[in-house]
């Protein structure tokens, strides 16, 4: 175990750097064995199987190829919850669980909410939110028939209710009103990805990270058009968004009939997140 340890090590250290590649062993062995950070120290002494360490072979050799280590498994963490992800679906981002916080910070103390989560991926916020807040009604909507797939498997193995919708947000209407909508949407511009990591080029969704360089705002536009419908009196829209185009995106917002408009920083300070009023 030792040896497997420190070959892990030398390995995924110059590709990840230090605390990556710790996170990965950590969740590579999770996987394998369920063992925790405590665990792999107490067996650093165990003589590994044969059959094991082919496993771990075989999982580093796709770790050097830049696959993530959450398609490799299947799994991702995501606000306390374990996630089934595949290549369909992007892997939940820490960002993206502040945003879920920010939400049920601020609607902890309302029940029975109508909730939208418009391009739900894997679902993990509408999942979230359907665990977080009190008796929500909650409805998630994506283009992709693949990622509601996973999205559904993900809510029946989390016994969540949700009414999944499979659509494209440029031509569906919602017949109802909400009191909450959500969106991490595609934000990315095509410029953008000479500076991205392969492990996120090659692997993840590109329908579900790219926008056009010519129109970053493009889902964005469509949201506020949609929440400027169908948001209840003084219904709330949360969004993810792209730091570069803050400015834009408030004043879209502002021109589409929304009010106190407001940016919050995540805690890496980027501002990450725009929430605000119909």
């Amino acid at each position: 175990m030792r040896e497997t340890l420190k070959k892990l090590r030398d390995a995924l250290r110059p590709m990840y750097g230090d605390g990556e590649a710790e996170a990965i062993i950590r969740i590579l062995f999770h996987h394998l064995k369920g063992w925790n950070t405590v665990d792999i120290l107490m067996h650093e002494s165990d003589r590994l199987s044969p059959y094991l360490k082919s496993e771990i072979d075989a999982i580093l050799a796709r770790l050097l190829q830049h696959e993530p280590i959450q398609y490799i498994t299947g799994e991702a963490r995501f606000h306390g919850m374990e996630l089934h992800v595949t290549p369909d679906v992007l892997i939940p981002r820490p960002e993206t669980d502040e945003l879920v916080d920010i939400i049920v910070s601020d609607n902890q103390d309302r029940g029975d909410l109508r909730v939208l989560d418009i391009a739900t991926g894997s679902g993990c916020i509408a999942i979230a939110l359907a665990r977080s807040l009190r008796f929500p009604k909650v409805s998630a909507l994506d283009f992709s028939a693949k990622a509601l797939e996973v999205a559904e498997k993900n809510a029946r193995n989390l016994k969540t209710d949700i009414a999944f919708i499979h659509a494209d947000i440029f031509s569906w209407n919602p017949s109802g009103e909400f009191d909450i909508i959500v969106s991490n949407p595609p934000y990315i511009c095509e410029y953008e990805k000479k500076d991205m990591e392969a492990n996120v080029l090659d692997y993840e969704p590109a329908s579900a990270l790219f926008v056009p360089d010519e129109d970053p705002l493009k889902f964005y536009k469509r949201i506020a058009a949609v929440a400027g419908k169908s948001l209840s009196q003084d219904g709330k829209l949360y969004l993810e968004i792209n730091p570069l185009h803050v400015q834009e995106l408030e004043n879209l917002l502002s021109s589409s009939g929304f009010i106190d408009v407001e940016t919050i920083r995540d805690s890496y300070g980027r501002e990450r997140f725009i929430k605000a009023h119909r």
